[in-house]
């Protein structure tokens, strides 16, 4: 648990600090390539269901499943072993880790995201962001009804919470009020499906999360 705060910057990490859809495409070009179009088809239309099962991508629960399918495939542990080792450092946005040293200007920089609890970790020390964050981390399965134990967490008079997903500013917005500054970058493909209704609570909108690096965001927080 950390000291209270007068600022804590809260990032959510797909496709806010990562391009997690280059990270599905390329996903969906190897699997292709080692099982098949109908395999590749199978995985996605069972991650799908674990989705609405769990609340959260399960990319290795996905896997899982299809090797239960079919128990004499050894090609799916060396998918397993490509999923684990995928060079997420490659996938960062550009700027990235500058900006999290902007922000560090006015405030604690803590990652905020949804996920798994052996994926998602490797994902995010993968790409360097753990070491970049320091460790301050936090993974729900959905944040936007976490945000005491946040609070627990990172104790702070003001949060700024950085999304590409509209509905989790409103939501955080809702229930934190102007104790919060939401920041929308407008990356990936949950920026295109859900953009900020007329009167949405989204404090500053951006063009991608290097544009923080032009921002003096001392101006946003009281």
């Amino acid at each position: 648990m950390s000291a209270a705060a007068e600022t804590v910057f809260l990032f959510d990490v797909d496709n806010t600090l990562l391009d997690n859809d280059r990270f599905q495409d390329d996903l969906r070009q190897e699997l292709e390539r080692a099982h098949g179009e109908r395999a590749c088809a199978r995985y996605w239309e069972v991650f799908e269901q674990l989705r609405g099962e769990l609340g959260y991508a399960d990319y290795l629960g996905a896997l899982e499943r299809l090797r239960l399918q079919d128990l004499h495939d050894p090609t799916l542990f060396r998918t397993a072993n490509w999923l684990i080792d995928y060079p997420f450092a490659d996938r960062l946005y550009p700027h990235v880790l500058k900006v999290v040293e902007h922000v560090r200007q006015w405030g604690r920089a803590v990652i905020l995201s949804d996920g798994d609890a052996i994926f998602q970790p490797r994902k995010i020390a993968r790409s360097g962001l753990w070491d970049a964050f320091a460790g301050n981390v936090l993974i729900y399965v959905h944040k936007e009804k976490e945000l005491a134990d946040v609070e627990r967490w990172h104790p702070a008079a003001h949060y700024v919470l950085v999304d590409d997903k509209t509905r989790i500013l409103e939501a955080v917005k809702a229930i934190w009020g102007a104790r919060v500054t939401t920041i929308f970058p407008k990356q990936g493909h949950y920026a295109s499906q859900e953009p900020p209704r007329d009167g949405a609570p989204v404090d500053l909108a951006i063009d991608r999360i290097g544009d923080l690096l032009g921002h003096d965001l001392s101006k946003l927080t009281p």
